[in-house]
């Protein structure tokens, strides 16, 4: 994968390309997904958006975090989060840990970006939320009818911008 290789492509990509990516290259990419989700922050969901969530009734894109945000590092937010993760709607996510995630497995890694996220856009569900694994689709996590899709290529890049990866970043 070139270092060219724009975000949004890397996303419909499959994740193991990104695995094996530079830390540089993986964090350059998160601080792209982050820029477009600030400028795309509230925007009505007409045209693709890395963010998709419903929000009354009416698909938008997610309220944007900052490039520097680490989204491994889940808030305590007091009532936790019912997450669920049995793979119902097709790809199992896998449990084998990946030096690329910080040592996590992608379900883990997955469990803290949902957590985090989810905090973030000020969602509190009343049950359980399912998380599928949503490799290849054109946004890095979307929120519609109850049900957290997250493209397993964002959390390698998402994994970059934690602290284990920062040291060796600029190599």
């Amino acid at each position: 994968m070139r270092a060219s290789l724009g975000a949004r492509q890397a996303l419909t990509s499959p994740p193991e390309l990104l695995e094996f990516e530079t830390p540089s290259t993986r964090l350059e990419l998160y601080r792209e997904v982050a820029r477009i989700s600030e400028v795309e922050a509230g925007q009505a969901a007409q045209a693709p958006v890395l963010f998709p969530i419903t929000q009354h009734g009416e698909l938008m894109a997610a309220p944007g975090f900052e490039a520097r945000t680490d989204l491994l590092q889940s808030p305590d937010a007091g009532a936790p989060l019912e997450l669920s993760f049995d793979g119902r709607a097709g790809e199992r996510w896998p449990e084998d840990r990946r030096e690329s995630l910080q040592g996590l497995s992608e379900r883990e890694a997955a469990e803290l970006v949902a957590r985090t996220l989810l905090a973030h856009w000020k969602i509190n569900p009343s049950g359980v939320v399912q998380v599928d694994r949503a490799s290849g689709a054109p946004y890095a996590a979307a929120y519609v009818d109850g049900i957290l899709r997250i493209n397993p290529a964002f959390l390698y890049m998402a994994a970059a911008q934690g602290p284990a990866f920062l040291a060796g970043a600029g190599q």
